[in-house]
């Protein structure tokens, strides 16, 4: 079931044909597809978004191709949609003005790994699992954990602020980006940021360019932070008969004072989704809790291994505690879970998944509005994601096309209880094309209205990656 692009300007035909045809001239045919096929490959994300069939995709080679394109669409006035890995799951990089797909995939290499100064500098095609391994054979550790690692790329998680597993712990990509080199439309190039931890010098524009999903600028260097790598890690798996006793022992574990640098809840449906992939789960466990901690000895990973053992078991609503003897069989665990989101597919015809995120202590709360929710509107839900700080993924599920305007209800009543919750629309996601309609029920007017201001500094024609982020009503294919 996908979601109509939102409205908005579309460009002239004349002017993406003396666009594209100037673009072959000074960056060379074999950087501008515009076969059918090449198109369509860059016409959706991993989202229900659907956009309109972009007239080429530019594969750039390196920062100087960025600039030209740049330079080339603001002079004909054609509409610019960067990509990177294509994994976002709230149409990011979805071209809904049709015009250019700016691929930046090509750009995929690591250009520094600095063990001295902790630092890694990269271009934005890297997958990040890429990453992670050649620091991690450094003896050093990039934190940031999406569960899409495996083919998202550093750019894309950039340019969402991405988050993960690990975030509770490590916090989330933002926390290690010092620094950006980052092309405006007209072919502007900044450097943004610093090599140094520490530095305050002017505004923190390298914080507003994280999160800003691809519609402020485009990157093409990122200097990453690093840190020494956990030499000790430790996977706990707990299983209960409800969930809600499952969020009381996140509480608990929260409150003992350790700290996990995983912190992942299941609830009873997608138990069925993981028991579906041959993973052998207790029956009787209608959710469970996947905890990971890590440290720099085995002695005191043994000693938080014992506390966390306690808090789970207190109050005796645990079925069982395990914790997983090998590297193989954490692996297999954690194979398991990054596959939840493509398993959920498998259960229905459809599926939106919603990536809300509570105060911790509203976890409970947020379960019973999501039960409410069902109940009244008669949607299929599961629920899993990441407790420890609060971040679930609300998935909503359904077979008949016809029903839904009752998921449409649904996701509008999750949206609303979770800011009552005191929560916020999205944790890792971003806003998109699929959230903008529901960006007013968490920020007001004003707010909204200075950052679009700021999107007019750095983009005055609104011509990169229109129709994100704000709200302005939808429109047919």
């Amino acid at each position: 079931m996908l979601v109509a692009p939102p409205a908005v300007r579309l460009p002239a035909k004349a002017a993406v044909e003396r666009a594209l045809l100037e673009l072959e001239q000074r960056l060379g045919p074999s950087k501008v597809d515009t076969s059918e096929a090449g198109r369509a490959r860059h016409a959706l994300d991993e989202s229900e978004a659907v956009g309109r069939m972009p007239d080429a995709v530019v594969l750039a080679a390196d920062a100087s191709d960025v600039a030209v394109t740049l330079v080339v669409a603001e002079a004909h006035g054609v509409p610019v949609t960067p990509r990177a890995g294509g994994t976002g799951r709230t149409g990011g990089a979805v071209p809904v003005a049709g015009g250019i797909v700016l691929a930046t995939h090509p750009m995929s290499g690591i250009l520094e790994i600095d063990r001295q100064n902790l630092i890694a500098v990269v271009q934005p095609g890297l997958i990040t699992a890429e990453l992670h391994a050649a620091v991690e054979a450094e003896g050093l550790f990039y934190p940031p954990d999406p569960n899409s690692l495996k083919t998202c790329m550093i750019g894309g998680n950039v340019a969402e602020n991405a988050g993960g597993p690990r975030a509770f712990k490590y916090g989330v990509t933002r926390d290690y980006v010092l620094g950006l080199e980052v092309c405006l439309m007209g072919g502007r190039v900044l450097r943004t940021g610093k090599r140094t931890v520490k530095g305050v010098t002017g505004y923190d524009v390298t914080a507003l360019l994280v999160g800003s999903e691809g519609t402020l600028g485009v990157f093409t260097e990122l200097t990453l932070k690093l840190i020494p790598k956990p030499t000790s890690v430790a996977t706990v798996l707990a299983l209960f008969a409800d969930v809600r006793d499952s969020a009381a022992a996140v509480a608990r574990v929260v409150a003992s004072g350790l700290v996990p640098r995983c912190l992942e809840l299941m609830d009873g449906p997608t138990l069925s989704a993981i028991r579906a992939q041959g993973v052998a789960v207790d029956p009787r466990a209608n959710a469970m809790l996947l905890i990971e901690i890590d440290g720099t000895d085995d002695a005191s990973l043994d000693h938080a291994i014992e506390r966390l053992g306690e808090s789970l078991t207190e109050g005796g609503k645990t079925i069982d505690v395990v914790a997983a003897q090998d590297a193989s069989q954490r692996a297999r665990l954690w194979e398991a879970r990054r596959k939840l989101s493509p398993a959920t597919r498998k259960l229905a015809q459809y599926k939106l998944s919603e990536d809300v995120v509570v105060p911790r202590s509203r976890l409970v709360d947020l379960f019973a509005e999501v039960d409410r929710i069902g109940d009244e509107t008669g949607v299929r839900h599961l629920t899993y994601g990441h407790a420890g700080d609060g971040n679930m993924h609300v998935n909503w599920l359904w077979d008949d096309a016809g029903d839904r305007p009752a998921v449409d209800r649904a996701i509008e009543a999750l949206m609303r209880a979770t800011i009552r919750l005191g929560g916020t629309l999205t944790g890792e996601h971003g806003i998109g094309v699929l959230k903008a309609a529901y960006l007013p029920l968490e920020q007001s007017p004003e707010l909204i209205g200075i950052q679009q201001d700021l999107k007019r500094v750095f983009d005055p024609s609104s011509l990169l990656n229109p129709g994100k982020i704000f709200p302005t009503g939808h429109g047919s294919c």
